[in-house]
C-alpha cells in the first residue's frame, strides 16, 4: 500500500500525538517536570519528614516520652500545619552535622531544620536553597571555670574541640591566626562524641555555635563549672534549608517562616488564633494560595499550630526554657533587633 493510500488518523488521534508532542517539548525545556513535586510528595505520604539534630536541648531534643521539643521542631511542625492542616504529621530524622545535607539531596527528608549556618557554598554549589534566616548566632567557646580564663586571647597552645562537617574549625583557625595564636585542633564525628571528650578533659576547650555551646553545656555533669567565653568570632545566620530544584516547595518554606516573624510584628498570638480572632487579619490574596498550593487557610493553621516567633523563642530558648538566652540580635528590628519579614501584603 503506498503511504498515501493509508488511513488517515482521526481527530482524536492526532490531538493525542499533539499533546505528547507538547509535553515531551516542554520536559526537555524544564518547564515542567517528570515527577512530582516535594508538596505533592508530603501529601501523598500524610507526613512530612523533617531533619534535625540528634539532640539539642532548646532546638531539637525528645521528651521523657520520646516526642520531640524545640526551635527547630516548632518551625517542622508550622511547615506541617501550612501543608497538611495538622502540626503532628510529621517524622522527625535526627541527623547528624556531616549527614545532613547528603540526607536532604537523596530525598530523605522534605526539610532540613537543623541549626545550619546559611554560606556561600551551601546555597550556590551544594544545590540548595535556604529559606531565610530563623535564628542569627555566632562562634563561641566554652571552657572549664577552673582553667581561670576570661578571654579567648588567652587559649594560647590550647587543645580546641570542634565537630566535624560544621564551619566552626575553618571559622576558629582563621581568629587564631589573625591573632598570632597557635592551638591544636581535635575534630569529632558528632554533638555526642565531642561532649564527651570535652567532658573526659581531652580538650581545653570546645567551639561551636554559642546557642548550642549554651545547649550541650546543660548536658555537663556540673554545668556551673563551665563558662562560655565572651568572644563571638562567626556570623552564623541559621535557618532551614530545601533543595534548589523545587521553587515552590521553597516559597512555601519561606513564607511560613516569614508568616512567624510577621505575626509577632502585629502582635498575632497562638491564643488569638485559638479563639478565631484572626481570621480577618490572616487573609491572603487567592492567587497566593494557588501559586503556593495551601488552603487559604494555612496561616491560621500555623499560628494556631505554634504561635507568633517570639512565642517560639521565649518557650525553646528564651527566657520560659532552661537555657535562658536573651533575644539579642534576634529581637524584632523595632526593638532593638535585626529581626524582619519581607511584607506578606
Amino acid at each position: 500500500m503506498r503511504r498515501w493510500d493509508r488511513p488517515q488518523p482521526g481527530l482524536g488521534q492526532r490531538l493525542i500525538r499533539y499533546v505528547v508532542l507538547v509535553v515531551f517539548v516542554l520536559l526537555l525545556s524544564g518547564r515542567i517536570s517528570a515527577t512530582a513535586g516535594t508538596l505533592d510528595d508530603v501529601r501523598q505520604r500524610g507526613m512530612l519528614n523533617c531533619g534535625v539534630s540528634e539532640g539539642i536541648i532548646g532546638f531539637s531534643s525528645t521528651r521523657a516520652d520520646k516526642t520531640w521539643s524545640g526551635f527547630d521542631v516548632d518551625y517542622c511542625r508550622a511547615v506541617a500545619a501550612a501543608v497538611l492542616g495538622d502540626s503532628m504529621k510529621v517524622a522527625f530524622v535526627p541527623l547528624s552535622a556531616a549527614t545532613r545535607f547528603d540526607a536532604l539531596a537523596n530525598k530523605k527528608i522534605d526539610v532540613l531544620s537543623r541549626n545550619t549556618t546559611w554560606t556561600l557554598a551551601r546555597d550556590v554549589v551544594g544545590g540548595f536553597e535556604f529559606a531565610g534566616v530563623s535564628y542569627y548566632d555566632g562562634q563561641g567557646f566554652m571552657t572549664r571555670r577552673s582553667n581561670g580564663l576570661s578571654s579567648t586571647l588567652q587559649l594560647t597552645q590550647a587543645v580546641i574541640c570542634v565537630i566535624d562537617g560544621t564551619t566552626a574549625r575553618a571559622n576558629a583557625e582563621q581568629y587564631f591566626s589573625a591573632n598570632s595564636i597557635t592551638v591544636t585542633f581535635k575534630t569529632f564525628a558528632d554533638r555526642s562524641s565531642v561532649i564527651k571528650a570535652y567532658q573526659d578533659e581531652q580538650c581545653d576547650a570546645y567551639s561551636a555555635d554559642r546557642s548550642g555551646l549554651a545547649s550541650d553545656r546543660l548536658r555537663l555533669k556540673k554545668p556551673d563549672d563551665h563558662i562560655l567565653l565572651p568572644e563571638v568570632i562567626s556570623k552564623e545566620p541559621l535557618g532551614p534549608v530545601m533543595r534548589q530544584d523545587d521553587l515552590q516547595w521553597v516559597e512555601v518554606g519561606r513564607w511560613v517562616l516569614n508568616l512567624l516573624v510577621t505575626a509577632e510584628e502585629l502582635g498575632w498570638t497562638r491564643a488569638m488564633a485559638a479563639k478565631g480572632a484572626l481570621e480577618p487579619e490572616l487573609s491572603v490574596a487567592d492567587a497566593v494560595h494557588k501559586k503556593l498550593g495551601l488552603d487559604p487557610k494555612w496561616p491560621i493553621a500555623v499560628i494556631k499550630a505554634v504561635g507568633n516567633y517570639g512565642e517560639i523563642f521565649e518557650r525553646n530558648v528564651g527566657a520560659q526554657s532552661p537555657l535562658d538566652l536573651p533575644r539579642g540580635v534576634n529581637a524584632l528590628w523595632s526593638r532593638g533587633g535585626i529581626l524582619y519579614a519581607p511584607p506578606m501584603r
